[in-house]
């Protein structure tokens, strides 16, 4: 398995300074998006491709059918070379990683955060603000409802987390009570 993280990453760092060279970094940023998302969709599709199985003939014509005038041509070209070189059982990871590669490579974070409540626009300003302050880096935050939560949020940047959540504050209002000697019984 760490083996496979090595191929991967050495796949997607050889396909974003491919991308940089040739100033299509969007284009390939969205193909890769389109090959995960498709990916994501139909399980059965990851597993053909993924399968040691199928023939590499059968898995390109699959994903030109699929991708041929969808992707760009490099992109295109990039998938059938790890098809060739029978690695297409870490596709999945090549493209994850190079979306990890392309946010590092542009200084941007991702930011997952749940709610007790859906932010008005406002609320999700101020806090991607915040964010990028703390951390010097172009933050997006993808907002989840999370109704298990009294009141606050808690976001999660990599393995970081960042807990604003009102039962959190109770907690913490709750452990200074205990070592002060306090009861709130």
């Amino acid at each position: 398995m760490a083996s496979n993280i090595k191929v991967a990453n050495r796949y997607a760092n050889s396909l974003i300074g491919n991308a940089i060279e040739k100033q299509n970094l969007d284009k390939v940023y969205e193909d890769m998006q389109l090959l995960l998302g498709s990916f994501d969709v139909s399980r059965e599709l990851k597993r053909a491709i993924e399968s040691p199985v199928i023939r590499p003939e059968v898995k390109l014509s699959i994903i030109d059918e699929l991708f041929k005038n969808r992707m760009d041509k490099d992109s295109l070209n990039f998938i059938h070379f790890v098809i060739e070189k029978r690695r297409e059982n870490v596709l999945y990871e090549i493209a994850k990683r190079f979306l990890e590669l392309r946010d590092e490579h542009l200084g941007i974070v991702n930011i997952d955060v749940k709610t007790a409540f859906e932010f008005v626009d406002e609320q999700k300003q101020k806090l991607k603000e915040k964010f990028e302050y703390i951390l010097s880096k172009k933050a997006m935050l993808r907002f989840r409802v999370d109704e298990t939560l009294i009141g606050g949020f808690i976001a999660q940047v990599g393995d970081t987390v960042f807990d604003a959540s009102l039962k959190h504050q109770l907690e913490l209002l709750k452990k200074e009570f205990v070592r002060g000697g306090l009861s709130l019984n």
